[in-house]
């Protein structure tokens, strides 16, 4: 691999693929928006060319949590669509034969049985807290699909990894997912001798979550064994806990020892979202994270992050 660009490079997902690269010395050509607006086809286009990449790992996205997607499903939507569409009609016609799509496990339909297999997407009605960005995902997946169908040639593959935390993710409670939005939660609660925290619903829905830096390790792992990928593949743990599960072990880890209140007013989305890891089991590849020691090294970046996307605590 003498030339792999990635798209998304200032996320969470992206600067964590960067970290594992730098470290095990890959070259990685990961361009800031002001370099790359995925959003206009023509400049994407001649970036392509210019660039001339081997490979291609799509991990840019405008991605929130469920009070972001229910407030802004138009943005998730067409954002999410047209920066998918760009870069894979780009790749295509700048002639890169090979492009990793990185999907999203809200890519299943609500009511499919758990674990979710790849061949259930599209198979039934989506989330409708998330269906916005849901809908973008699945169509850039199945857009993949079609560009090799009409040119065989073209090895463009869709990863669907399941929800995520870690480094360098989002706190603000306003655009984060469950596991930083709790962790912000519980050390504000600590930080302000709050008796109790607030949790949405019962907190018996199920998340599956892995820390971000296996998924950079996913993903170079797929990447070193491409021809092996399946055309969409799930990326997992193989495991899931209660929303009441993570608020108790952030609590432990934070050093919280009030009481969890349940507003049962609020919406909790899917009640349940684990993956079916088995194609990924069969390459020989299983995360390494375990969830205590996820949850220790995300709270650690929380506590020390000085980054514009993190909340201060001080």
């Amino acid at each position: 691999m003498t030339r792999l660009l990635l798209t998304g490079g200032s996320g969470m997902v992206g600067r964590n693929i960067l970290d594992l690269c730098q470290r095990r010395g890959i070259s990685v050509v990961a361009p800031r928006r002001g370099e790359l607006d995925l959003l206009d086809y023509a400049a994407t286009l001649r970036y392509l060319r210019a660039l001339q990449p081997d490979l291609v790992i799509h991990a840019a996205g405008r991605v929130g949590g469920i009070q972001s997607n229910i407030r802004e499903p138009v943005r998730f939507l067409t954002d999410n669509w047209d920066m998918g569409r760009n870069i894979v009609l780009a790749t295509a016609a700048a002639g890169t034969k090979r492009l990793i799509n990185l999907g999203s496990s809200c890519m299943f339909p609500r009511n499919s049985p758990n674990p979710l297999r790849e061949e259930d997407v599209l198979s039934g009605t989506l989330e409708p807290t998330n269906e916005g960005y849901a809908l973008a995902k699945c169509a850039v997946a199945r857009l993949c699909n079609y560009v090799r169908r009409e040119d065989p040639s073209l090895f463009f593959k869709t990863l669907i990894p399941c929800n995520l935390y870690g480094r360098y993710d989002k706190f603000d409670p306003a655009v984060s997912h469950l596991v930083p939005a709790v962790i912000h939660k519980v050390h504000l609660a600590k930080q302000q001798g709050k008796a109790d925290v607030e949790i949405w619903g019962d907190g018996t829905a199920r998340r599956e979550f892995m820390y971000a830096g296996d998924l950079a390790e996913a993903v170079v792992f797929s990447v070193d064994r491409f021809a092996e990928v399946p055309d969409v593949m799930n990326v997992g743990v193989g495991e899931d806990y209660s929303v009441a599960t993570y608020y108790a072990a952030a609590a432990q880890i934070i050093g919280y020892v009030g009481r969890f209140a349940h507003d049962l007013t609020k919406p909790v989305g899917m009640l349940r979202k684990l993956l079916d890891v088995s194609k990924l089991k069969a390459l020989g590849w299983q995360p390494r994270t375990s969830l205590h020691d996820g949850l220790r090294a995300t709270y650690d970046y929380y506590l020390g992050s000085r980054a514009p996307d993190a909340i201060s605590t001080r």
